[in-house]
């Protein structure tokens, strides 16, 4: 791929993996029962139900196909509510921080990620994070400069930032003016077809698909690697 000056990487399934840390969240929720029990002045719910109630149905969020990304403070706030748990935003913030802290604990960086980074910065090619989570940006900022992704990119665009969720060209946009690179300059890394492939090919981009922790594999056709490390034999 000659002419790469710049390589977009997506996020979750690509640089790093998750397992649901079910155990620790059902901590975190045991931690702040007695704040939730003060401020609605009744027993707060045990932990296993507020997490079957408000927590898991949250994933689906994380999934949501539209091109405008949720307020997911709103819609964090609105589960709550609806499992009979009303309480001020500021313990809803400090109860959703320290949720997302567990995701920042349990965020495995794949080994090959910073061994990538290191040797695209030292060719001069322009690294970013190009990638939707729903979460405020303040602590997915956190989470990438905790786990050192963060120090290896030019640029980090998550979707909250911007409102919008790839595959809609404002994402790609926003992360190649960061990096200030034309898009026929660029190269898309990630694990999804539709988010990865064809919205990144639709502003112009090129793009490859990482299959190490891909949740299927892609179609004939698709372009793809085993591995980030094969990414340097198609550079």
């Amino acid at each position: 791929m000659p002419g790469v000056e710049a390589v977009l990487f997506d996020y979750g399934g690509t640089l790093v993996t998750f397992t649901y840390p079910k155990d620790r969240l059902l901590e975190v929720i045991e931690r702040f029962r007695p704040a939730i029990s003060q401020a609605t002045g009744v027993p707060a719910p045990q932990a296993e139900k507020i997490m079957e109630e408000v927590l898991l149905p949250l994933e689906a969020v994380i999934e949501n196909p539209d091109e405008d990304e949720v307020s997911y403070f709103e819609v964090y706030s609105g589960a709550w509510a609806r499992a009979g748990i009303e309480l001020p935003g500021a313990l809803l913030y400090e109860i959703l921080d320290a949720e997302q802290q567990v995701w920042d604990d349990v965020a495995q960086v794949d080994p090959e990620t910073p061994r990538l980074l290191g040797w695209l910065r030292e060719l001069g090619i322009k690294r970013a994070v190009c990638s939707n989570a729903p979460f405020p940006p303040e602590m997915m900022l956190r989470q990438v400069e905790n786990n050192g992704i963060a120090a290896l990119m030019d640029a980090v665009v998550f979707s909250s930032r911007l409102g919008r969720r790839k595959p809609a060209p404002e994402v790609y946009q926003a992360t190649l003016e960061a990096v200030g690179v034309e898009a026929e300059r660029a190269l898309f890394v990630g694990d999804r077809v539709r988010e990865d492939y064809e919205g990144p090919r639709s502003v112009g981009m090129r793009a490859v698909i990482c299959t190490a922790h891909a949740a299927e594999p892609p179609p004939d056709g698709i372009p793809t690697i085993a591995s980030l490390k094969d990414l340097a034999g198609i550079l």
